[in-house]
């Protein structure tokens, strides 16, 4: 493993995920081990949460992830989600980790485990020794998912264990290289809506005398993506996420609870603080390839010419980002600890947004380059995610 957390230190607006303590890393693990299944995770502890108290005498628990939800939406509009204001929180703010982004975070509860160590470490990533990307959530079977995740996942652990374990999310990521990878030893039931959503996990929690069910939803960070996190259309889309969880409370079996929690927050991006990296042509000098997304970015030199692009990039971008060598950013621990065999999917060059800036590249991705909203980086309202409970009759 290459890491020597706290070597490096982080500009104070940004903040380290605090992984084997309070992150998104933690969960999975936790309610395995409330349902008898304890996952060793190396020096990470077993159930940093507490959530073996907090989910004690729960045979069935249902965890489900609401993409783009941060806990400071929630706070924000609280009076548009009564039932998640009204849900407790166990454990309080979690971290979402770093990259903060969908394959990231999800490949992070799966395996319970940092990025460092699980590998799946951006949205858009280098294939090293193959001058190509990855976009984890458009792939298929190239790289294979079993070789590019290689970590068991909690669900595989808990499946060992005699628990029933089942993934609801869309339909059509059943079978994709980030389903294999996030979720793998889940028996995968994809979803064609929310109601489909809410009935199949509400099966599942009655399979077998201990279960765990797992529900994704996608829609609420589509639409933040595209209208904004403080939009009309944003808001109705939080309304629906709420009533959805308020049928699974209510379905709840008496010997059941339900976690809600997120892989992200989100912040809207006004014109003012888009950086176009496409038009500063001196940054392309000495760049082999540029991954990552607008706030997140990972960039691959040539090789000789890491230091210069490093101090390039240093220069021009100034204090929208932080930008840091690959080394410099290991050091930090904001991967966790990165084993080495997976360090060259991090760029030469790690540039983090600071403020509410993106580095959007247009002509490289002229869809995303569009978007009202972004996530990535790590600042508090991209990092902070909540993590809800409710009990059934019998627990509650």
């Amino acid at each position: 493993m290459t890491a020597a957390a706290g070597a490096s230190v982080l500009p104070a607006d940004l903040q380290r995920p605090a992984y084997g303590a309070a992150s998104l890393a933690d969960v999975l693990p936790g309610v395995s081990a409330a349902l008898g299944a304890p996952v060793h995770r190396g020096d990470l502890p077993a159930d940093p949460l507490g959530l073996t108290e907090a989910l004690r005498g729960a045979r069935r628990v249902a965890v489900l992830l609401v993409d783009g939800l941060g806990a400071d939406l929630i706070r924000a509009h609280a009076d548009l989600a009564p039932t998640l204001a009204a849900m407790t929180s166990p454990a309080g703010d979690l971290a979402a980790p770093c990259p903060s982004t969908t394959p990231v975070s999800l490949t992070t509860l799966g395996t319970g485990l940092p990025p460092g160590s699980h590998g799946v470490l951006g949205f858009v990533t280098d294939v090293p020794g193959e001058d190509r990307t990855l976009n984890h959530t458009q792939w298929a079977d190239d790289p294979d998912p079993t070789e590019w995740m290689a970590q068991p996942t909690v669900f595989q652990r808990a499946a060992a264990e005699g628990v029933a374990v089942t993934a609801v999310g869309p339909w059509a990521y059943a079978g994709s290289g980030l389903t294999e990878a996030a979720y793998r030893g889940a028996n995968y039931t994809g979803a064609v809506g929310h109601g489909d959503l809410t009935a199949l996990m509400r099966t599942a929690l009655d399979a077998g005398s201990r279960a765990l069910v797992y529900g994704y939803l996608a829609e609420l960070d589509l639409t933040g993506h595209v209208r904004g996190v403080d939009s009309p259309s944003w808001r109705a889309q939080l309304a629906l996420v709420d009533g959805l969880v308020a049928q699974l409370v209510d379905g709840l079996p008496d010997d059941g609870a339900l976690l809600v929690t997120a892989d992200h927050g989100m912040l809207d991006v006004p014109a003012h603080t888009r950086f176009d990296l496409d038009e500063e042509t001196d940054l392309a000098d000495g760049v082999r390839l540029l991954a990552g997304e607008p706030r997140a970015r990972y960039v691959h030199a040539e090789p000789g010419a890491q230091a210069d692009v490093l101090d390039r990039w240093r220069e021009i971008l100034g204090d929208r980002a932080w930008v840091v060598g690959r080394d410099e950013a290991i050091a930090t621990g904001v991967f966790g600890p990165v084993a080495d065999a997976l360090a060259a999917r991090i760029g030469d060059v790690v540039a983090l947004a600071r403020g509410s800036w993106a580095l959007v590249s247009p002509r490289l991705e002229p869809g995303p380059s569009r978007l009202a909203a972004y996530h990535g980086s790590l600042t508090a309202t991209e990092l902070a995610i909540p993590l809800l409970a409710a009990h059934g009759r019998a627990l509650g």
